[in-house]
C-alpha cells in the first residue's frame, strides 16, 4: 500500500512538473510583433539615410534584430523579446542621429550663406572713390 502511495505520488509530482512546464511555456509567447516592429523601424532608419550618417547605431540595430530573429527561431521568448525591444530603441536612435546630422549640416549651409550675403551686402554698401 505504501508503494502504491509512493507511485501516486511520484507521479502526480511529474505530471505537476510537466504542467507548470508547459505553463511556463505559454506564459512567454514568441514576441513576433515586437520583431515586425524592430524590423519596420530598422527599414525607416535605412531610409532615413542612417547607415550613412549614423553607422555605429544602424549596426547596432540590425545586430540586435538578427540575434532577436535567432532567439525567436530557437523558441526563446524572453530573449527574442529583449532583442527586439533593443533593436526598436537602437533603429529610432539611429534614424533621429541621422536627421540630427542633416540638420546640422543644413544649418551650417544656412550660416555660410548668410555670411557671404552679409560680405555681398557690406561690399555693396561702401562708398566708390
Amino acid at each position: 500500500m505504501l508503494k502504491q502511495l509512493s507511485k501516486l505520488t511520484q507521479g502526480a509530482t511529474a505530471c505537476a512538473v510537466i504542467a507548470i512546464g508547459l505553463a511556463a511555456c505559454a506564459s512567454t509567447p514568441i514576441p513576433n510583433e515586437k520583431i515586425a516592429v524592430a524590423k519596420a523601424s530598422v527599414q525607416r532608419a535605412e531610409q532615413s539615410g542612417a547607415p550613412e550618417l549614423a553607422p555605429v547605431e544602424m549596426a547596432a540595430a540590425r545586430d540586435k534584430l538578427a540575434r532577436a530573429e535567432r532567439a525567436a527561431a530557437d523558441r526563446e521568448a524572453e530573449p527574442a523579446d529583449r532583442l527586439a525591444e533593443q533593436a526598436n530603441v537602437d533603429a529610432r536612435l539611429a534614424e533621429a542621429t541621422a536627421q540630427q546630422q542633416r540638420s546640422r549640416k543644413a544649418a551650417m549651409e544656412f550660416d555660410a550663406s548668410m555670411r557671404a550675403l552679409r560680405s555681398e551686402s557690406m561690399r555693396n554698401t561702401q562708398p566708390t572713390q
